[in-house]
């Protein structure tokens, strides 16, 4: 009608497929187009780095219906291709409390943190781990990741119990910038980050 070939159809088809929430889809064009990517999560292995069989406890844990948990097992694992995995991904530099080495079924932790010290072999990917001992700090208010974006320009991600949402002005990317850097300074440097990760893979044993 509008003769635009099979456009409108194809459109259509690519929407239905689309399985990430429309609240998502800014974060993760914006993943996507990052030269560096920085995150702090305090009690969960970063979403970038889990294995599908993390997200699948993790969810099931949550009480969520099978489809859904299917639905955004392949939401991350397509993050995970256009981010991480993709050939020529951005600088990632993730800050993990120790306290999430610890949560989890023993076979499911085992294969999770063996995963997060073979990514940490990968010359793009910088896993630090913030221990207990660090006491409290603004990371504690709730995960973050900052996406620092082509020409500069730079955006966030904040999570909570319902969704997430992008912030891109300026205060308030420097606020988290901020906090970031602060939590960054407590963390254990790289050696003794992937010790204490190869610790806890031997404690599930």
């Amino acid at each position: 009608m509008f003769k635009t070939g099979d456009k409108i159809q194809r459109g259509a088809e690519e929407a239905r497929d689309d399985a990430r929430p429309a609240w998502l889809r800014p974060w993760t064009e914006h993943e996507q187009r990052a030269t560096m990517l920085r995150s702090f999560e305090h009690s969960l292995i970063p979403g970038l780095l889990q294995t599908e069989a993390y997200t699948r406890a993790l969810l099931r844990n949550c009480r969520l219906p099978d489809d859904v948990i299917e639905r955004t097992v392949q939401v991350r694992r397509e993050r995970q291709a256009a981010t991480v995995d993709r050939p020529k991904p951005p600088m990632l530099s993730a800050l993990i409390g120790e306290a999430a080495l610890g949560y989890g079924p023993a076979d499911v932790m085992r294969e999770q943190l063996t995963h997060l010290v073979e990514a940490s072999r990968r010359p793009q990917v910088q896993i630090l781990v913030v221990p207990r001992t660090a006491g409290l700090h603004p990371g504690l208010a709730g995960a973050f990741v900052l996406a620092t974006l082509p020409l500069r320009h730079r955006s966030v991600y904040l999570d909570d119990q319902l969704r997430g949402r992008t912030v891109t002005d300026g205060a308030d990317v420097d606020e988290l910038e901020r906090s970031w850097e602060i939590v960054r300074g407590l963390a254990l440097p790289v050696n003794l980050s992937q010790d204490l990760i190869t610790k806890a893979i031997n404690d599930y044993h």
